[in-house]
């Protein structure tokens, strides 16, 4: 039977742990991932072939193994920094894969007469992706990259490999104290589903904003 008293003493606790950790990783981390995300994707266009290659290799490469795999590598590899900022540097790095074939299609959705306009007004290569074909691409990618932002929230749950109490641990942690997970599992599932859909209702709007 649910008991509405455990969810009521969960509350606290996992509230504490969602904000210090599980909103402090996911806000970081999307910031590093949106950053570099385009300089993958500029540098993919920009680059000449032969230095394009390996670089849309590794991020192939990071994008087509598991997460966990690289917490862990990383956690092990550099053991001198701090779990919570391996947690940042491993979502941060490995969701900007993703943003970066977001901004990708973005920027190959502006019409071939932009780009051939900046060059008739002898624009210089950073002024054209500054004037024109940035503002365009980005607002064209909104969306795409606000839905990863949210992918990389609910993903934050993989920090226990690398020994990050985060807020589901914690929730784990409170029902084994209590023999019963389904109170704080509610309240831990509650809480992600409050931070998640007004983002998404936010990039909905944003979305529509942009359009005009």
């Amino acid at each position: 039977m649910f008991d509405v008293e455990l969810f009521i003493e969960a509350i606290p606790t996992l509230f504490e742990q969602f904000i210090k950790v599980t909103l402090v990783v996911t806000v970081l981390s999307s910031l590093m991932a949106a950053a570099l995300g385009l300089i993958w994707a500029i540098a993919l266009r920009e680059l000449p072939r032969p230095l394009a290659a390996p670089v849309r290799f590794v991020l192939d490469f990071i994008r087509m193994t598991p997460l966990p795999v690289h917490l862990l590598l990383v956690f092990y590899a550099f053991n001198f920094l701090s779990p919570m900022t391996v947690g940042v540097l491993v979502f941060g790095v490995h969701y900007s894969t993703y943003m970066a074939e977001s901004y990708r299609a973005g920027i190959e959705s502006i019409r071939k007469g932009q780009w051939e306009a900046a060059t008739a007004l002898s624009l210089p290569a950073h002024r054209t992706w500054r004037a024109v074909i940035l503002p365009q691409a980005i607002r064209n990618t909104m969306p795409s990259l606000g839905n990863w932002a949210i992918a990389m929230f609910k993903d934050t749950p993989f920090l226990i490999f690398i020994m990050v109490p985060e807020m589901v641990t914690a929730a784990r942690e409170f029902g084994g104290r209590n023999f019963s997970y389904v109170e704080a599992m509610s309240v831990a599932g509650l809480l992600f589903l409050l931070a998640s859909y007004p983002t998404a209702v936010l990039m909905r709007k944003l979305e529509k904003k942009l359009a005009y």
